[in-house]
C-alpha cells in the first residue's frame, strides 16, 4: 500500500523480472481495478511489471462502496500525481505506460504531463471523455445498436428522468443516495450495461463480475463522478495536446466494433499523432482479451521489450 495523501492509500504490486524493462499498467473504468490476468500482457522474463488499483477501487482504501466515501480527492490529476509518486517510490527513472479504455485516457494525461518519464505508450480502446463519447454510450444513441441491453439501464432511472442527455445526471443522484436500496440497483444496472457491451459476442461470465454489489457500487460511482466532470479536461484536450507525445513510440489498438469507445476517437488520436502505429482489429469489440486485440497488444509489448 502506498500513502498518496488525502487519506488515500493505493494498492500496488510488481511481478516479472526485477531487472526487466519497467512498465506500468493503468486499468480501465475508472474504478475497474487490476486482475492477475492483466499481468499476462507482458513477458515476465523481460519486463518489470507494475500494476496498481486507482483511488477508491480494487484493493485501494478507502473503497468508494463505503457509505461515507468522499470523491472530492479522486480526479484525473490526483491519479496522474499518484502514478508519479509510485514511480519515485519504486526508484524507476522512465517506464513504458500501458492503458486501455479509461486507462488510455489516464495514460495520455500522464504522458502529456510527464513525457520525459515515458519510454513507450501502448493504448487500447481509446477514450478521451469528450462530450460526444459520453453521450454516445451513456445517453441513448448506442441503444440503436443494442436496444435490449439498453432497456434495463434506462429502466433503473425514474421514468420522469429518462430523458436523452440526462441519464448520467440522473444516475449521479441515484448513486449518491446513502440508501443501499436506491444506489445498489442503480450501480448494478450501470455496471451491467457497460459489461454487456465489452465484447463483440456475448460473454455472460464476464458480465457476472459486474453484478457484485460492492464492485458495482465503486465502479459506477467513480465512473459517474468522472463523467459528470468531463474528466477535469477542457473539451478535446487530450487530442489537441497529442503533439506533446511526439518522439514517444506509440501503438494504438482499437476494435472496429467497439460500442463502449467507438473507433472515431482512436482515429482522431491517430490523425493527431500520425507517427503512432495504428492497429484496427476488424473482428473485435472493446475487451482487451478478445483474440485480435490481445494479439496486437502482446505483439507490441514483445517488440518494445527488445528496444
Amino acid at each position: 500500500m502506498l500513502d498518496v495523501g488525502d487519506d488515500q492509500s493505493v494498492y500496488w504490486e510488481e511481478c516479472g523480472n526485477p531487472d526487466g524493462r519497467p512498465v506500468v499498467f493503468l486499468h480501465g473504468g475508472p474504478g475497474g481495478g487490476c486482475s492477475p490476468q492483466h499481468r499476462r500482457l507482458f513477458d515476465p522474463a523481460r519486463y518489470r511489471i507494475v500494476l496498481f488499483d486507482q483511488r477508491g477501487c480494487g484493493r485501494s482504501v478507502p473503497h468508494v462502496s463505503d457509505p461515507d466515501a468522499d470523491l472530492s480527492a479522486n480526479t484525473t490529476w490526483h491519479l496522474v500525481g499518484d502514478i508519479e509518486r509510485l514511480r519515485e517510490h519504486l526508484g524507476i527513472d522512465r517506464w513504458q505506460v500501458f492503458g486501455g479504455s479509461w486507462g488510455s485516457t489516464l495514460a495520455l494525461a500522464y504522458a502529456q504531463t510527464h513525457p520525459e518519464r515515458v519510454t513507450e505508450l501502448v493504448l487500447r480502446g481509446i477514450f478521451t471523455l469528450r462530450a460526444s463519447e459520453i453521450d454516445w454510450f451513456y445517453e441513448g444513441p448506442a441503444a440503436n445498436i443494442v436496444p435490449d441491453l439498453w432497456e434495463p439501464y434506462a429502466a433503473a432511472v425514474p421514468e420522469a428522468d429518462r430523458v436523452p442527455g440526462r441519464f448520467v445526471e440522473a444516475y449521479g443522484r441515484l448513486l449518491s443516495d446513502p440508501d443501499p436500496s436506491v444506489h445498489g440497483p442503480a450501480a448494478v444496472a450501470w455496471s451491467v450495461w457497460e459489461a454487456s457491451n465489452l465484447t463483440l459476442l456475448p460473454r455472460p461470465s464476464l458480465v457476472e463480475r459486474y453484478r457484485d454489489p460492492t464492485y458495482a457500487t465503486a465502479f459506477a460511482r467513480i465512473e459517474n463522478h468522472y463523467f459528470r466532470n468531463a474528466g477535469w479536461f477542457t473539451e478535446g484536450q487530450l487530442i489537441a495536446d497529442a503533439g506533446r507525445l511526439a518522439g514517444i513510440p506509440t501503438v494504438i489498438v482499437q476494435g472496429r466494433y467497439d460500442l463502449c469507445t467507438p473507433a472515431r476517437t482512436a482515429w482522431d488520436l491517430h490523425r493527431a499523432l500520425p507517427e503512432a502505429e495504428f492497429v484496427l482489429v476488424d473482428d473485435a469489440g472493446h475487451a482487451f482479451d478478445e483474440p485480435g486485440i490481445l494479439d496486437a497488444l502482446v505483439t507490441a509489448t514483445d517488440r518494445f521489450a527488445d528496444r
